[in-house]
């Protein structure tokens, strides 16, 4: 059982993960796990996974919440990429079980670093149809697979590769490409959460404690998004700068 401090730390890092991504629109939710790792202080890295997937889930739904007020979500687009997702995320779960514990937080580190160049280098140019032409369906499948397979491996929600992998399959706007992978960042993280919880890899009582603190974060986030709008490529880079600079600590250490 983590102490009254530990519950305190969880609930303030949901509470940055979930401002994060109330604020940028994603990203935040690969911070979920070094937080509960280096800052909370769990010691099992898949604990940290498990617990993880969960209070990305539950900051992922909220934020769905605040979009459907503003975009249409692409239903048919993210059942298809969710359904090859969640499939693949059950399997990726399976191997994250099994893997050494330094060995998946060194691996999660270069992930991070992946993340951030990819959020650096990302421009995208979506043509104006919003929701998945029947000859996009293979290329949804494909890269739903893909990245329901890390995201059930490391624990994250992968959105800052759904949304590359929503647009090149789809050629949507990227608004609804973020609405798309909400709803599948929803899903990931809760079949991820459920496999680690049947192995008896979750706390708890820091899952509730990093929701509740994600959920107020996240609806601080979305109430300042709108004024940051013209600033989203320095709050991006400044994330990117983040993720890369926790993910060279964890492989440090």
């Amino acid at each position: 059982m983590p102490d009254p401090v530990q519950i305190a730390l969880g609930a303030a890092s949901g509470s940055v993960v979930g401002l994060i991504l109330g604020l940028a629109g994603g990203g935040g939710s690969i911070l979920a796990i070094p937080m509960l790792i280096h800052v909370v202080g769990l010691r099992n890295v898949h604990v940290a996974v498990g617990t993880g997937a969960f209070a990305v889930a539950a900051c992922a739904l909220v934020n769905l919440v605040g979009h459907l007020r503003v975009a249409r979500v692409p239903w048919r687009a993210a059942g298809w990429f969710g359904l090859a997702g969640i499939l693949a995320a059950l399997l990726g779960a399976d191997l994250g079980k099994q893997f050494d514990g330094s060995r998946l937080q060194a691996l999660f580190a270069l992930v991070m670093l992946a993340a951030a160049g990819m959020m650096l280098r990302r421009r995208f140019r979506p043509a104006a149809e919003p929701d998945a032409p029947r000859e996009s369906v293979p290329k949804l499948v494909g890269f739903g697979g893909a990245t329901g397979l890390m995201s059930g491996f490391f624990g994250i929600g992968g959105g800052f590769l759904v949304v590359p992998g929503l647009v090149a399959a789809t050629g949507m706007p990227l608004v609804s490409a973020v609405g798309c992978s909400l709803v599948v960042i929803t899903a990931f993280g809760l079949t991820t959460g459920i496999s680690y919880a049947l192995s008896q890899l979750v706390d708890w009582p820091l899952v509730l404690a990093f929701v509740a603190g994600g959920a107020g974060g996240s609806l601080a986030g979305l109430r300042l998004r709108s004024a940051c709008a013209a600033r989203k490529g320095l709050l991006d880079s400044v994330l990117a700068g983040l993720i890369a600079g926790a993910g060279l600590v964890m492989l440090v250490r």
